[in-house]
């Protein structure tokens, strides 16, 4: 299996993160080991989830996701073979929140507990915390990596000038950098990263593992009317943001894409990604395990450049 660094931390994944957002939500807990067991199986190696899913379903408080994990870690014994990225910073309650080192540092033992590990691979800034300098986080990262509670740190919904601000600050005070950015980036969501962000990235050598790389399922051919957006929770948002003019032009082209290569448009649409400079692995997630069977073979697929081109005319901004 072909493996891609993420930026310079010497961590090594296959070209396709599992998204652990479904985990405790819209799968329980024994549907989310098979879809986990599915994934290893087919060649994946690294898994992505946060502190905060799934805090906005009802009765749920964050950690979750985490939990299943952790469990499944547990009961599987597949620690060493598994790259475990997880985030802190988004709402978990009014109390537990943001980017502040206190709260960084009591936010990691929830998480290595809830996922019974010693340690995180990839510790993301789940998003920009603007009421704390760029240096602040860093700080608390430097010293989870120096106690081995961390290996590499990662940022997540950044702007390019915060983004930089803070890779110029890890210059500066010799503190550890972010190594990767998780951004908004699929074939329809191209815009804001393509230019503001992938200078950034691709100056300073970052691993990109974008997430939506399905755009919420619409690129799998799910939602192609508005009768389908009945089709599961996801349904609603994907209506308001895809199904649309250009929504339907980009499907259109992933399909006669999909039909030369005798493919599915989720697998055309996740390997697009992984064909472009600078974009170490799309995130994709799913609730049942024979959704993820069915992504894994776009981590095979080689798109030429005449479908390369044709997707990117037909998603055009």
């Amino acid at each position: 299996m072909q493996q891609r660094e993420l930026g310079r931390s010497g961590l090594r994944i296959a070209p396709l993160v599992l998204g652990g957002n479904v985990f405790g939500w819209t799968a329980d807990q024994a549907t989310s080991f098979r879809i986990l067991d599915a994934f290893v199986a087919g060649g994946g190696n690294a898994i992505d989830t946060a502190d905060g899913y799934s805090v906005w379903v009802p009765g749920h408080v964050g950690g979750e996701s985490e939990t299943i994990i952790g469990q499944w870690l547990h009961r599987r014994g597949r620690r060493d073979d598994v790259i475990i990225a997880t985030k802190v910073g988004w709402e978990v309650d009014a109390d537990n929140k943001g980017l502040k080192k206190d709260y960084i540092l009591r936010a990691v033992e929830g998480s290595l507990r809830r996922l019974q590990t010693d340690y995180i691979d990839l510790y993301q800034s789940h998003k920009d915390d603007e009421t704390v300098s760029v240096q602040e986080p860093l700080e608390a990262y430097a010293q989870l990596i120096q106690e081995g509670k961390v290996r590499a740190i990662g940022a997540s919904n950044f702007s390019a000038r915060r983004l930089t601000e803070a890779l110029q600050a890890s210059e500066q005070h010799g503190l550890p950098r972010y190594e990767t950015l998780q951004p908004l980036y699929n074939l329809y969501d191209r815009a804001d990263f393509e230019r503001e962000l992938l200078p950034v990235v691709q100056q300073h050598g970052l691993g990109v593992i974008p997430y939506y790389g399905l755009a919420a399922g619409f690129l799998t051919g799910k939602y192609r009317s508005q009768a389908d957006l009945q089709k599961s929770a996801r349904g609603g948002g994907v209506g308001q943001k895809y199904l649309n003019e250009r929504g339907l032009g980009i499907l259109a082209a992933v399909d006669e894409v999909a039909a030369r290569h005798r493919a599915t448009p989720a697998q055309v649409a996740l390997a697009w990604i992984m064909a472009q400079p600078g974009l170490t692995a799309p995130i994709a997630s799913g609730s049942k395990p024979e959704q993820i069977e069915e992504l894994l073979p776009a981590l095979q697929l080689q798109l030429s450049p005449a479908d390369l081109e044709a997707l990117k005319q037909a998603s055009a901004y």
